[in-house]
């Protein structure tokens, strides 16, 4: 039992004692920097159950806890609030408990039920682009944080595979490709196929430039462009199981899944499941019939099938064409259901899109809880706003993406230039130096990117996110890296990393106790980002900490100090301190190095 919880049960009993009502709940803030004290209850929402005034009520239940809890040092009250000084005993039997404790801040899986977790969800026309990155970065992260929080958890995308935009790469490559491959044009395959739809798209600008030059409106041109109508040709035939159409798609999205692994692992995320649109774009037709028997769905006299959602403050809205057909919103339907067949523990789905298809999942939601399935509760939107560079916005068909892999590398870059202006990597082998780029670059790159709120639009500045001050991830390596060497020196030098600390021999310095009440916080810290589907709660978790060990370090003798029980606390603070860092940051998915 933590002390909140503690001190909850016994400011309840001592407002029972006292004035013999039962408080319903009791609320806490950490205490102002000016007040003296460690925690604060805040008496002015007790008003509504104890009627007095707010000073002399502090006082009484101040008194109450100084005299029934061993862990109350003093209390003082400042208008409505009672701040609570905790002793030392307590800040330190809490460190000896966690000290050595490697999984702290994890729980283990408390649950059969399990999340599946959606990201990544690329189109193979197109290697992945920033946009991507921030996906599944944000995926990524978020699945790692609700595991950690003691849910099972499944890793899923489902790749667009099919439709006009792949035919168009595949035309262009049989029109302009000569029989090359991504081997023959030494290039990941994922980049290969991309620049056969930029060609394609070229191609189809100049078609319809030159219909217009003969006197054909744009509009007219634009619809009837021959290789336009070639490539809708490609899709009748690949829809219907052509097989010469089908063989070159599984060729070309073969290539593209190469090149994804790749930057997947330079990414460092994985996936545990993979779906295909062309293997699910069916799906969900059986289901729109069992809904019209149900009456949730109805047909118009064009015979498409359509739900009203208007009584729920949003719009009808069509799940299947009038020729039978089905759209993306049938399909999302019969995928979502697909899986928990697939996986029958899954009692909740996490999606990770674009902020642009807000009302898109509002709806399938909605129509999920109407057909009655009980999992349907627990879908959540991980909705997030775009990221943009300084240049401007990217455009997939005209090539001026910004792409994953050159951005990765250019990160890296970044990092490299940074590090050798600050010149501290002398005894660093050429190999030790572009392993360390590579870390602190993109460690930059994600911190960027998860720190802020999932909802905010970014606008990325590589060379900023790499700076070594602020909040940064560069930053917060440098500290882990910091804490690193106090170790080895402290290992050099004798002094154990692993004794217990005696509690009644030590007086706590203010900055040691700061430290000890932020790695206090830490597990709650990964419940509340696992609620929230919150990266930036970690990131800036792990921030405050570091800032708090930098001012404890400025403040503090460490290895200097000539007590052996307080160096010893405080090397053990400073690992502590580092553990913690690196498992945060493992929930971004971000390495620490060792040496900077």
């Amino acid at each position: 039992m933590n002390i909140q919880e503690v001190l909850t049960l016994k400011v309840k009993e001592a407002v029972n004692t006292i004035y013999k009502v039962d408080l319903p709940e009791v609320e806490f803030q950490p205490t102002r920097k000016d007040f003296e004290g460690d925690i604060t209850v805040v008496i002015f929402p007790m008003l509504r159950t104890v009627k007095g005034n707010p000073v002399q009520i502090g006082e009484q239940i101040g008194q109450f806890l100084k005299d029934h809890v061993v862990e109350v040092e003093d209390f003082n009250v400042v208008k409505g609030f009672l701040n609570i000084t905790i002793s030392y005993s307590y800040y330190l039997n809490f460190f000896n408990e966690i000290k050595d404790d490697q999984h702290f801040g994890y729980v283990g899986q408390k649950e059969a039920d399990a999340v599946m977790v959606e990201y990544s969800s690329p189109n193979t026309n197109k290697p992945l682009h920033l946009g991507h990155i921030r996906n599944n970065l944000l995926g990524y992260s978020v699945a790692e944080i609700i595991k950690a929080s003691g849910k099972k958890v499944y890793k899923t995308q489902i790749i667009n595979d099919r439709g006009i935009h792949i035919c168009k790469s595949m035309l262009a490559w049989q029109r302009f490709g000569h029989g090359e491959t991504p081997e023959s044009a030494q290039l990941k395959g994922d980049k290969f196929v991309g620049n056969y739809y930029v060609a394609f798209d070229k191609a189809y600008k100049e078609e319809i430039a030159a219909m217009v030059a003969e006197g054909v409106d744009k509009k007219i041109a634009e619809k009837e462009a021959p290789i336009l109508l070639d490539a809708q040709e490609m899709l009748r035939k690949w829809e219907s199981g052509d097989e010469e159409v089908v063989a070159l798609w599984q060729t070309m999205n073969q290539w593209v899944y190469k090149g994804f692994e790749v930057t997947y692992s330079n990414l460092g995320v994985d996936f545990d499941q993979y779906y295909y649109e062309s293997d699910t774009y069916l799906l969900g037709k059986d289901v729109v019939e069992d809904g019209l028997k149900k009456g949730v769905f109805y047909r118009k006299e064009d015979s498409s099938v359509w739900i009203d959602l208007t009584d729920e403050g949003l719009d009808e809205k069509i799940v299947l064409r009038s020729d039978g057909t089905a759209v993306y919103m049938t399909q999302d339907i019969g995928t979502a259901i697909q899986r928990v067949k697939d996986n029958p523990d899954v009692k909740g789905m996490v999606y990770t899109v674009g902020n642009e298809q807000d009302y898109h999942f509002k709806v399938l939601f909605l129509i999920l809880k109407k057909l009655g399935f009980d999992w349907a509760e627990n879908l959540y939107h991980l909705s997030y706003g775009m990221v943009d560079l300084p240049s401007g916005k990217m455009k997939s068909r005209e090539g001026t993406v910004v792409d994953a892999d050159d951005l990765m590398d250019d990160m890296t870059r970044t990092a490299a230039e940074i590090s050798e202006e600050l010149g501290k990597l002398e005894d660093y082998s050429e190999a030790e130096k572009q392993e360390l780029y590579k870390i602190i670059g993109l460690g930059a790159l994600k911190y960027y990117i998860l720190k802020v709120d999932p909802k905010k639009r970014i606008l990325f500045n590589p060379e900023e996110s790499v700076d070594f001050q602020g909040n940064t991830g560069p930053f917060i390596q440098y500290t882990y890296a910091r804490i690193q060497s106090i170790l080895r020196k402290a290992v050099d030098t004798n002094v154990s990393i692993s004794g217990k600390v005696e509690t009644s021999e030590i007086e706590l310095h203010e900055k040691e106790k700061e430290l000890l009440k932020q790695l206090q916080i830490y597990p709650d810290t990964i419940q509340l980002a696992a609620t929230n589907f919150s990266p930036a709660l970690i990131a800036n978790y792990t921030y405050d900490l570091v800032k708090g060990f930098n001012s404890f370090y400025q403040n503090v003798s460490i290895l200097g100090e000539e007590d052996e029980q307080k160096k010893m606390l405080r090397v053990q603070l400073a690992k502590k301190v580092g553990d913690v860092i690196q498992s945060a940051f493992k929930l971004l998915g971000i390495e620490v190095p060792e040496r900077m």
